[in-house]
């Protein structure tokens, strides 16, 4: 699986989710599904919808065990974790995941995105 992680402030729009995404898809394996905080995936909703995918939700505290690349003061402060986007997609992803692109975050830096592969058996992604 090739999971795209989102964080994003409340209010967030559909322009600013396509935004984060289309920066943090580039160059990478097509996506197969979508991730966030289970407490926002309505917000994400439109996106997946209008992509045809697949969305996950991760719970708060499996988003505060992923150890990020990135450290966000405001995800810290709201989240107990570096980067929401880089833990939903490396928490939806699975053991031993790993990131393919660290977030992206929209011109208007309302919405981050980030990329991450599953592994299979043998340890090569998915």
């Amino acid at each position: 699986m090739i999971i795209a992680g989102f964080g994003f402030r409340s209010g967030v729009g559909l322009p600013s989710l396509r935004a984060a995404f289309a920066l943090a898809e580039q160059g990478q394996p097509p996506v197969t599904h979508l991730a966030t905080a289970q407490d926002k995936l309505a917000a994400l909703l439109p996106l997946a919808e209008a992509l045809g995918l697949p969305l996950m939700g991760v719970a708060s505290d499996a988003l505060a065990a992923v150890s990020t690349p990135t450290r966000s003061i405001a995800s810290l402060n709201a989240r107990h974790v570096g980067s929401v986007a880089e833990a939903s997609a490396l928490a939806a992803a699975g053991a031993g995941a790993r990131l393919l692109s660290p977030r992206h975050i929209s011109p208007d830096r309302m919405a981050t995105c980030a990329i991450a592969a599953s592994v299979n058996l043998q340890g090569t992604p998915t």
